[in-house]
């Protein structure tokens, strides 16, 4: 159940920050919220032992998120449920610690933004250089980094009996 919220969560401040952050390039953000991508690769443990309904709620996640977000459909949905696919790979062969989430949600974050940015070029959906791939990866790693270690901490002081399983 917890991982449900965490994703209603997620897609809400997704929306929530784009609206009042400034999203383009040469803006003056720093932030840049991938909260959805980064919520998706903290919840995989919630899903350890059912790993089809883990895919499936990514998937419709993906969904859900082209549908307010962008005029892509199923373009997320995919993107997204690869990145879960690789990052459950990574995580049954790491433990679950603080160093371990940073260092995967910048490897997820770097990755997904490099593939939007490939298919996004490869189709001629919108221009886009190696500098705006670039630009887009540097700044949305401060903010995402601070919300994955927000959640986190959060999850590890809620009492396990509201979690039915251990985040570590």
């Amino acid at each position: 159940m917890i991982s449900y919220i965490i994703i209603v969560m997620s897609l809400l401040l997704d929306g929530i920050l784009t609206n009042y952050l400034p999203y383009l390039v040469n803006d003056l953000s720093l932030f840049t919220p991938l909260f959805t991508l980064v919520s998706i690769i903290i919840i995989y443990p919630f899903f350890r032992k059912d790993e089809m309904k883990y895919f499936i709620v990514v998937f419709l996640t993906g969904i859900i998120y082209d549908l307010f977000y962008t005029n892509l459909i199923f373009f997320n949905a995919v993107l997204f449920t690869t990145i879960a696919y690789i990052s459950s790979r990574v995580t049954k062969n790491m433990t679950r610690n603080t160093l371990n989430l940073l260092l995967e949600t910048v490897v997820m974050i770097v990755l997904y933004e490099a593939l939007t940015g490939l298919i996004l070029f490869t189709y001629h959906v919108v221009p886009i250089t190696i500098y705006k791939v670039w630009y887009k990866i540097i700044h949305s790693l401060i903010i995402n980094i601070i919300y994955v270690e927000l959640i986190y901490w959060i999850l590890k002081i809620i009492p396990k009996k509201y979690k039915k399983i251990s985040i570590n």
